[in-house]
């Protein structure tokens, strides 16, 4: 592993404050950190997923860069309005739904190289940590059951003087909450912390309360199960910008009406966009991971994301993911160069990281200028390698790899190669004769222009759980699963 940095202080931006902060955990050593998971009522597109890389690439860089235990806790919304009406246009249960797509957006994550969770919590799990919350809110005056006997119970957000700090709104600006009836409501900005059951929908889809039978609102959820990992206080709240309101603004409100000093620091990263506008369903399934790593490998996809600031916008456009498998093939290509008989190093090795990259990663994540360190290390070595200097290319590439461990992008990396250790290599060395062979066939098959051939052994590996990317250096494959 990376030596850790004491001598830098770690800079990142608070939303709350609006301000660039030293950061200090809570607990010395330690970091409790909380992003707010998606909701599963479809499969995950790459706009879905920035979230998680960003703040994958925060973590690592806590643990490789400063030495903290980080536990992360990313939440899955397994019970919302948008999941209850895709169910109901599909016929499908909900919550067969709900877990088809949850296992999809896994299988994404793990695609992109994001680390698991320390913990990923389901809504549906925590209905008694949800009571509870709402029952303090109810006593300490901030929360009201319906007046028209919906079973709902609402947040009086009047009653919360510091409501729309977060979002930096003054309430009487901000639109009604469109969460349920507004006649249950004594302000329609008011908020459902609890939705009674209604008759057309499912009675799976309700539990027995104080309150009467039904499910929670969306920003209690959040609320309830950070408290349950983390506690009433933590280091770090994020997610996509989109959720600071009204998702984050009502959970911060109602935690902290209910007592708890919740989230110290907020962060939030930007959208991806297409042609300015936010990514969304209407482009259909051609930016999901799946579709993506037909043409392109996860690698040259998790650098595409990584590689612009964090809050900064991504806009995706055709030669987007072209632009980036370049930069991926030239750190590829010197690594292989200046380590010949290396196939696989995941970067934990003691190699301290160069300055420049970590002052970069400690100004709030400036991974752009981070990855203009680790290019120019890159060219530094291949000319180390052009002039015979094999020793000091090695050392620079051990550098590059330390480096790109820390945005998770090292090609070198098991994640990327699929390069087992110990009793695994063998196996993978007979599934590397057998895919490679189906590949030469396959570019025999389009060489002769017989592309039925070529679609069918492509869909064939696809079928298998192989992602093959045709690059400028040859067909390249991983392992990605099976959607199943």
């Amino acid at each position: 592993m990376p030596r850790r940095l004491d001598r830098v202080t770690l800079r990142l931006y608070d939303t709350a404050t609006r301000e660039l902060r030293d950061f200090e955990p809570l607990t010395p050593g330690r970091v409790g950190m909380y992003i707010c998971g998606l909701t599963t009522q479809g499969a995950p597109h790459i706009g879905h997923l920035r979230f998680a890389v960003a703040f994958d690439v925060l973590r690592r860089w806590l643990v490789r860069g400063h030495g903290l235990e980080v536990t992360l806790v990313r939440n899955v919304t397994d019970i919302d309005d948008k999941i209850l009406r895709r169910a109901a246009d599909t016929g499908e249960p909900w919550w067969a739904l709900s877990y088809r797509n949850e296992r999809l957006t896994s299988q994404a994550l793990d695609t992109l190289g994001v680390l698991p969770a320390t913990y990923e919590p389901r809504a549906t799990g925590h209905i008694p940590e949800m009571v509870e919350l709402i029952e303090l809110l109810v006593d300490a005056g901030h929360a009201y059951p319906a007046q028209d006997g919906s079973g709902d119970v609402y947040f009086d957000v009047r009653s919360w003087s510091r409501y729309g700090e977060l979002s930096n709104q003054d309430l009487d600006d901000m639109v009604a909450a469109d969460d349920a009836d507004p006649r249950g409501k004594r302000d329609p900005r008011d908020f459902a912390l609890w939705k009674g059951a209604k008759g057309e929908e499912p009675a799976t889809a309700s539990w027995p309360t104080p309150f009467g039978r039904g499910r929670p609102g969306w920003h209690l959820e959040c609320s309830a199960m950070a408290r349950k990992y983390l506690g009433d206080t933590f280091d770090i709240h994020g997610g996509g910008i989109d959720l600071r309101f009204p998702h984050h603004e009502n959970e911060q409100a109602q935690s902290r009406a209910a007592g708890l000093d919740f989230a110290r620091l907020w962060m939030h990263n930007g959208w991806v966009t297409v042609q300015g506008e936010k990514m969304g369903k209407s482009l259909g399934n051609a930016l999901e991971v799946s579709v993506l790593t037909q043409e392109h490998s996860p690698l040259t996809i998790r650098y595409f994301l990584t590689a612009a600031h964090y809050r900064s916008t991504i806009e995706y456009h055709p030669g987007s993911l072209d632009e980036a498998e370049s930069a991926v093939e030239r750190i590829e290509g010197f690594l292989r160069r200046a380590l010949p008989g290396v196939s696989v190093l995941d970067g934990d090795v003691e190699v301290e990281i160069p300055h420049d990259f970590a002052e970069a990663m400690n100004d709030d994540l400036s991974v752009a200028s981070a990855l203009a360190a680790v290019h120019d290390l890159v060219r530094a070595g291949n000319i180390a390698l052009d002039e015979g200097d094999d020793e000091e290319a090695a050392d620079i590439a051990h550098r590059v790899v330390a480096m790109t461990d820390v945005l998770g992008i090292n090609p070198l990396a098991s994640a990327w190669t699929g390069g087992p250790s110990g009793d695994d290599a063998q196996l993978h060395a007979a599934l590397d004769a057998l895919v490679r062979l189906q590949i030469e066939t396959r570019e025999q098959a389009r060489a002769a222009r017989d592309f039925e051939t070529a679609d069918r052994i492509r869909d064939a590996l696809t079928e298998a759980g192989i992602s093959v990317a045709d690059t400028a250096g040859g067909a390249r494959w991983t392992l990605t699963g099976k959607d199943s």
